[in-house]
């Protein structure tokens, strides 16, 4: 199981509840961990458009509805405006990945994607990275292996070092100088360590 960004829960929560002799790989990568130990618990670490979500998401729904709509018509309508923005938050090593053609034209078209149906689901599934997590992660001590680049300017590093310090069964992966996009950058390396403990059962 992998989880990158918003992905998080999602792959902590399979990590803390489903039984290691079904799931036998765990990846998080650059996660969202904003709720993990309380509500918007890494609030002083947030980016500002992920800390005005954090505000909405807690204090005000049908703004932070409003707020992924919005995204949604932009992802789909403006496209290169949208990548271009991005590209003007993140670090180097992020848009230099993000300058690749092939990978531009597949990223949109997968971020459209997600709006195919609308933004609600979006939301919904956003709004649980602010909340707290169900979950202890404190209780997690199966091998979770957490890669995070340690410039990333869309989720800090400092977020998830606290999470890595402590979940007993963390793996830390810092990339220096890596940013949001390390999932990429790092592939062969997190597909290597996932193939090494799929294949020893």
């Amino acid at each position: 199981m992998t989880g990158w960004s918003e992905g998080r829960p999602w792959a902590l929560a399979a990590a803390a509840y489903v039984d290691p002799a079904r799931l036998r790989h765990v990846t998080s990568i650059a996660p969202g961990s904003y709720g993990a130990f309380g509500d918007n618990s890494a609030a002083e670490y947030l980016s500002r458009i992920d800390a005005l979500g954090g505000i909405l998401a807690l204090h005000c729904m049908p703004g932070f509805r409003l707020m992924y709509a919005i995204l949604g018509v932009v992802v789909k309508r403006f496209r290169s405006s949208f990548v271009k923005s991005l590209r003007n938050a993140v670090n180097d090593y992020d848009r230099q990945i993000l300058l690749r053609p092939e990978l531009e034209s597949a990223f949109t078209e997968e971020l459209a994607e997600r709006f195919a149906q609308g933004s609600g689901g979006l939301a919904r599934d956003a709004e649980i990275l602010y909340r707290r997590w169900a979950f202890d992660v404190t209780q997690i001590d199966r091998p979770v292996h957490m890669w995070q680049g340690l410039d990333d300017r869309l989720v800090a590093d400092l977020i998830n070092k606290a999470v890595a310090d402590r979940m007993p069964g963390a793996i830390w992966h810092p990339v220096e100088g890596a940013g949001h996009f390390v999932a990429i950058g790092c592939a062969d390396e997190i597909f290597g360590i996932a193939a090494r403990e799929l294949g020893a059962s």
